[in-house]
């Protein structure tokens, strides 16, 4: 259920973490929300490393987690596909 979960997680905060930072990354909503997939990993792999939590359950905290995860995958993609 943990990886099922992240991903329905990922969807949502990659959609939310797309409203939070808008800006010009590039791709649309579809790589948005790719990367927010990518990003409850990480904040998965970061709250479960720092103790936490996990996004293995749909809490509050969990959906921050996964947030979190989205923003910094998202702020990274932007600033690899940034036209200089």
């Amino acid at each position: 259920m943990g990886i099922l979960t992240w991903i329905i997680f990922g969807l949502i905060a990659g959609a939310i973490a797309k409203l939070i930072m808008p800006g010009t990354q590039g791709g649309g909503w579809l790589i948005t929300i790719i990367l927010g997939i990518i990003g409850a990993f990480v904040g998965g792999f970061i709250g479960n490393f720092l103790g936490w939590g996990t996004v293995d359950s749909f809490d509050f905290r969990s959906l921050l987690l996964a947030i979190g995860g989205s923003l910094i995958v998202l702020w990274i993609y932007g600033m690899a596909t940034k036209k200089s």
